[in-house]
């Protein structure tokens, strides 16, 4: 066996099934949002007050010429406050007017003007901005600078069915038969790199593996073949490459800036490429929203911005016209299926979390620092450790050749009880806790060995995603626990 390796979920777990299913019904599951967002116009009031240039007077103690100056002022202002607010205002202008003015005397003016207290309260929030005022865009202005960077994914799987009917029933030797799946994806650099799912170009659903061809569409209405660099079926992302250049690459946002309720916009294909640049709104309704996928709990974007099949891949975006998000009808759908149909509960992979992984898959074809400890396990549940006489656990039935766990001592037939004081009992909760730790750790793991409680320490290696030939070897292994 390969030195490195890693299956569909990361940590060996053997739950590929069969499906009987014709796959001509194959399709890629992706959707598409968007979000109004309004431009904020915050004006502020000033007054303008200028210091007494004369020496104030000295105080007079008869009590007469007291009330005379009360009396006065109060006729001054009720007969003339009106004249006095004109000539403030008309003074204000004329300074205004020559502020950059070389004039001595109007620019002492200009330094005497001092803000009221109303100035310096802070700005009241827009309840339809997201974002600030020199920020934000009108919704048309992100649409028209977002489009020219979003692109159709289409591609071709082969897969042989396990049946096929014909007039003559049940043939026993199937043939190979293609299907075709779109997506959206957008373009990240102007020499041809583009990010989509990865649903939309390896299949895991029907077994179909890795597309045997992808295109991309351009807003143009351009056709170009394009090559899988990578792709991560943990975190359902990929990357492709074109040869173009003098690409509009989209701007990359930081998605950890998002806030509930903020207005989001959604570019991508729903339904395939006849509904191409389709731009859809909504809000984000929750954020590191911690859902299960494939048995990896993943930390994503919530919204109610519709996301449907054939938008996976498309990029989510803020009210600056930045993309925070990729878009996952996948997981929409995934989370949905589990429970009552609902309306507008999508998902998308935030874009902080995504960068880095992006940024492996193009400089080393995997996501790097991924710990693994080499077996690939089966749960052990109660029924099954009642029947077989072992503990409910994590039963190993193979072992990575030279890897973490061989090195260390862990044998095919282990039940895997325990790792760093935290029982073990499902695939799932392995894997939460080796995600704790990095590659190059030690960590302490007990398994139950004929009855027998023993310890080992293993150091973490790095995982690297399961190839296609290990893929099929997996295939061709059937689920079994022994004694």
């Amino acid at each position: 066996m390969s030195d490195n390796y890693d299956d569909k979920d990361g940590f060996g777990s053997n739950n590929w099934r069969k499906n009987d299913q014709d796959y001509n019904d194959y399709r890629s599951d992706h959707s598409s949002d968007l979000n109004n967002s309004n431009e904020q116009f915050d004006s502020g009031s000033y007054t303008f007050t200028s210091e007494n240039s004369q020496k104030k007077s000295k105080k007079r103690s008869y009590t007469f010429w007291k009330c005379l100056a009360g009396v006065l002022a109060l006729v001054i202002v009720g007969a003339g406050g009106v004249k006095v607010i004109k000539f403030l205002r008309e003074t204000r202008d004329e300074l205004a007017e020559f502020s950059g003015s070389t004039n001595k005397t109007v620019v002492n003016k200009v330094d005497e003007i001092k803000p009221t207290e109303n100035d310096e309260k802070e700005k009241m929030p827009s309840l339809i901005e997201l974002a600030s005022r020199a920020d934000a865009k009108p919704l048309p202005d992100i649409v028209d600078s977002i489009m020219p960077s979003v692109v159709g994914v289409a591609s071709t799987f082969e897969f042989t069915p396990q049946q096929s009917f014909s007039i003559w029933g049940w043939n026993s030797q199937p043939q190979p038969q293609k299907a075709r799946a779109t997506g959206t994806g957008f373009i990240i650099s102007d020499d041809g790199y583009i990010v989509t799912n990865a649903h939309v170009v390896y299949d895991e659903n029907y077994n179909a593996g890795e597309a045997i061809e992808v295109s991309v569409l351009f807003s143009d209405e351009t056709e170009h073949e394009a090559n899988i660099i990578a792709y991560d079926p943990e975190t359902d992302i990929a990357v492709l490459k074109v040869n173009e250049t003098g690409l509009k690459p989209a701007e990359l946002g930081d998605s950890d800036e998002l806030r509930v309720g903020e207005l989001v916009i959604a570019v991508g294909n729903p339904l395939g490429f006849d509904l191409f640049g389709t731009v859809t709104s909504g809000i984000v309704s929750a954020l590191n929203r911690k859902i299960d996928i494939n048995e990896k709990k993943m930390s994503l974007i919530q919204t109610d911005a519709a996301i449907n099949s054939g938008n996976s891949g498309g990029p989510l975006l803020n009210s600056c016209g930045q993309v925070v998000g990729i878009n996952s009808a996948k997981m929409s759908s995934s989370y949905s299926s589990n429970m009552a149909s609902v309306e507008g509960l999508c998902f998308a992979i935030p874009m902080k979390e995504a960068k880095g992984i992006i940024d492996d898959l193009i400089n080393y074809k995997y996501v790097t620092g991924r710990p693994q400890i080499g077996v690939y396990t089966n749960d052990i549940s109660e029924a099954e450790s009642r029947y077989w006489n072992i503990p409910v656990g994590v039963y190993v039935y193979t072992v990575q050749e030279g890897g973490a766990a061989e090195m260390a001592g862990i044998q095919v037939g282990d039940v895997i009880i325990d790792i760093e004081g935290e029982a073990i009992a499902t695939h799932q909760e392995l894997q939460e806790v080796i995600n704790k730790f990095k590659a190059g750790d030690t960590i302490n793991i007990t398994v139950s060995r004929q009855g027998k409680d023993l310890k080992f320490k293993v150091v973490l290696q790095e995982k690297k995603y399961l190839s296609e030939k290990q893929r099929a070897f997996m295939k061709d292994n059937s689920r079994t626990v022994e004694n």
